[in-house]
């Protein structure tokens, strides 16, 4: 399917056939909607965004890194095994690129019953309930585990995610991975989020990362495909570090 699209331009008509599963409907439909752009700036921008030089970026960056970061993952790996017995990964299901669906990869920051720690705050909490349904986050949520605090402050949850890089899911610097949930609500913004791999860091992370409101994380998204350069690619990765470092504006 993918073999017969263009990295970018105008649509792609494609037949539905009856063959076709509910989830490969959906996936050429997303990936019409990612092409149907005529800016031939933009078309530059996703190109080079998809070349090959960034490809090997990614990869020689994801694989330095784990290698480098090794006694970090086990380190963590320990700590989640010691005080929570559970799955030391959460895996969640984010779209990608031409819509392609991926399970993304962090170290698991919430207690084993979230999902039904989740729903009694839903159902008990008006402000909760509410505070979800804008960002799909909690402020103060009491699903996480006292080591998830700080795995998430420091964003070294997100360090499994290399191997989502080094598997062609994510990139090193992109738009935020996001859900078919939060895709829905973009309307024609949407196509930032399908036409380039996500990133595990990007302009929206060192703009203010959590902090940062639902429509500007959009903009800063929308931003960084339009102005894409490697100028940029690194200014971001350079200061992708003082941002982890400033928890303040973690989740």
């Amino acid at each position: 399917m993918a073999n017969q699209m263009i990295e970018a331009g105008s649509a792609v008509r494609i037949p539905f056939r009856g063959r076709q599963n509910v989830g490969d409907r959906y996936r050429v439909a997303e990936a019409r909607v990612a092409h149907r752009i005529t800016d031939r700036r933009l078309i530059r921008k996703v190109k080079a965004a998809n070349s090959p030089l960034k490809r090997g970026f990614d990869v020689a960056v994801a694989v330095a890194a784990l290698l480098f970061l090794a006694p970090i993952f086990v380190t963590i790996a320990l700590l989640i095994k010691l005080t929570d017995q559970g799955p030391v990964l959460y895996r969640h299901t984010r779209v990608g690129r031409q819509g392609e669906r991926f399970e993304c990869l962090k170290f698991r920051t919430m207690a084993v019953d979230a999902e039904e720690r989740l729903a009694r705050i839903l159902l008990d909490d008006p402000h909760a309930a509410e505070e979800w349904q804008e960002t799909q986050k909690l402020r103060d949520d009491p699903r996480i585990t006292a080591i998830g605090t700080f795995l998430r402050k420091s964003s070294l949850d997100e360090l499994p995610q290399l191997w989502n890089v080094i598997r062609g899911d994510m990139s090193i610097i992109g738009p935020r991975p996001i859900t078919r949930a939060e895709l829905n609500r973009y309307g024609k913004e949407r196509r930032y989020y399908l036409l380039v791999r996500p990133g595990i860091t990007g302009l929206w992370q060192v703009s203010g990362r959590s902090s940062t409101g639902y429509e500007r994380r959009i903009r800063y998204d929308r931003e960084y495909l339009e102005e894409w350069s490697w100028l940029g690619e690194f200014w971001i990765l350079l200061m992708t570090l003082p941002a982890v470092l400033n928890t303040r504006d973690a989740c």
